[in-house]
């Protein structure tokens, strides 16, 4: 008989690591299928909530939030590449030139949430940053995720066009900071476990497992 676990998967859409994380969690309970039976709501944690909409060269952004040198971010931009590959997810190469500002997407995934499509959303959104260089701050780009995903894009539109959940994500986002979640990706299990970090997918088949059998 298959256990039946929360997960809160808090995350940003522009963070290469939360998409390693999705791709390894996703494989772990494919292999735990039969096992363990997961629902995954998505929780929003702004990297850059000051970011203006336009956004910035993300390698003088990278360059200035953790001093790295050209070197050492293109070393750590292979190693995600390649982390990606092995799980399905590409990490296309030269497309990805900015970082921007991810509030209205968190918006929308608040949304997707209520209409059972949050996980697909997410997913889109993934790809068509990482994979296809597109702007997650862009409300054309958010727009066809939707399409996408078969989200009304009249109500995302509506969405958008006003301040429609933004209280809502204002306060999931400091409820995780206030409880010291303060990087991503941050996987909480039945609100006691956490596991930190792009971990491999065998490290959240042992945890899960573990979990699972407690009860």
């Amino acid at each position: 008989m298959s256990t039946q676990i929360k997960i809160d998967f808090v995350s940003d859409v522009s963070c290469p690591w939360c998409a390693v994380g999705l791709y390894s969690l996703k494989k772990a309970l494919a292999e735990l299928e039969g096992e363990v039976t997961a629902d995954i709501h998505f929780q929003p944690f702004e990297l850059n909530p000051q970011m203006a909409p336009e956004g910035e060269d993300i390698g003088e952004h990278l360059r200035r939030k953790y001093g790295a040198s050209d070197e050492q971010l293109a070393q750590t931009r292979e190693a995600i590449r390649k982390r990606g590959a092995a799980l399905g997810f590409d990490f296309a190469v030269g497309k990805r030139d900015r970082i921007y500002n991810t509030f209205d997407a968190h918006r929308l995934l608040h949304w997707a949430e209520l209409e059972g499509r949050q996980l697909a959303l997410k997913e889109a959104l993934f790809r068509r940053y990482f994979t296809e260089g597109q702007a997650p701050s862009s409300h054309e780009v958010l727009l066809a995720a939707c399409a996408e995903v078969s989200l009304d894009v009249t109500r995302a539109q509506a969405i958008l066009a006003s301040d429609e959940f933004a209280a809502e994500v204002r306060a999931a986002a400091s409820r995780y900071l206030n409880a010291g979640i303060h990087s991503v990706p941050a996987v909480i299990i039945n609100n006691r476990h956490l596991i930190q970090g792009g971990q491999p997918p065998e490290t959240f088949v042992q945890a899960l497992r573990q979990i699972a059998a407690q009860g």
